[in-house]
């Protein structure tokens, strides 16, 4: 039978069958995919082969991804820890205070999603918190975001018109939702999927940060074209298997003038002479916060945001 993963505990596996039912499964032998050195090789969102056995079942294949997620792993070296896989979006939620999100961390999110041309979505909560220059610094950041091609929201998760907004965004997509621990995930996906009641943080006084809640990763399905991928919060993403030559690539915004460059492709827009990415950021036609991420990402410099 074929299905859908919707959880990984990592030996344990909840799969959606075409049958509808859902089967608690474990992995015949060490599935691998080819190629990847993987914390996990069985990912929410995989398409699997299985076979029932009573309410579990036995996972005898991976099928093929159309794309998925990654990030370093945090516990081995020079492994991959899978986020999720065959996704129509990436939601990063975040917000400008109580907890601040980094920018680097936002760019690294989005670096990753385009690296396998996934859309982006950037989600910025709780601005009933904000003060008018805050406001003021969201606009600008929407404008930066908004050119580089992602969809930007502004909203308060407590304010239903706003969640509305986002409902209409993840209609009959299959959607990961990533962002720090305390920028209110859980509190959004509550107000999207009413009887899901997950449990929320506190935002700590010292730290400004917020609680782990969510342990593992979990598919939910809102209706039956649309599911939403709740991860655990993550406090560093770290990139996965690219050279500092293409990872401009993944920045539309350099990708675009990469071939103005004298050295062409080759060039790593670090000090190379005629570099039309360095002209664009001394002109701030790219913006100084996306450049400085770069850096941080093509020369290994703080390489977790």
């Amino acid at each position: 039978m074929i299905g859908r993963v919707l959880k990984s505990t990592g030996s344990w596996y909840e799969v959606a069958g075409e049958d509808t039912l859902r089967y608690a499964c474990r992995a015949r032998g060490k599935l691998r995919l080819e190629g990847y050195k993987e914390s996990n090789p069985i990912a929410v969102g995989d398409q699997v082969q299985f076979e029932p056995l009573g309410k579990e079942g036995i996972i005898t294949e991976i099928l093929p991804r159309q794309n998925h997620m990654l990030r370093q792993s945090v516990k081995r070296t020079g492994h991959a820890s899978v986020l999720a896989a065959n996704l129509n979006q990436v939601l990063v939620l975040a917000t400008l205070k109580q907890p601040r999100t980094s920018l680097g961390f936002i760019d690294r999110v989005l670096v990753s999603a385009e690296s396998f041309r996934i859309p982006q979505v950037i989600v910025f909560n709780k601005k009933d918190l904000l003060t008018a220059d805050e406001v003021a610094e969201l606009d600008e950041l929407t404008q930066l975001y908004q050119h580089i091609g992602a969809t930007v929201l502004i909203i308060s998760a407590q304010h239903d018109a706003e969640v509305e907004t986002v409902q209409l965004q993840l209609q009959g997509k299959v959607t990961l939702v990533a962002g720090h621990s305390g920028v209110g995930k859980s509190t959004l996906l509550n107000r999207l999927l009413p009887g899901l009641k997950l449990a929320t943080g506190a935002i700590s006084d010292y730290s400004e940060k917020g609680t782990h809640t969510t342990t593992f990763a979990e598919m939910f399905q809102v209706n039956e074209n649309t599911f939403i991928i709740d991860t655990p919060g993550i406090k560093e993403w770290g990139l996965v298997d690219m050279e500092p030559q293409e990872i401009s690539d993944y920045f539309p915004e350099m990708r675009n003038l990469r071939l103005s460059c004298r050295f062409g492709s080759r060039c790593l827009h670090l000090n190379e002479p005629k570099c039309a990415v360095l002209d664009a950021v001394e002109q701030g036609t790219i913006a100084a916060s996306r450049y400085n991420s770069y850096i941080s990402m093509a020369t290994g410099e703080d390489t977790r945001q």
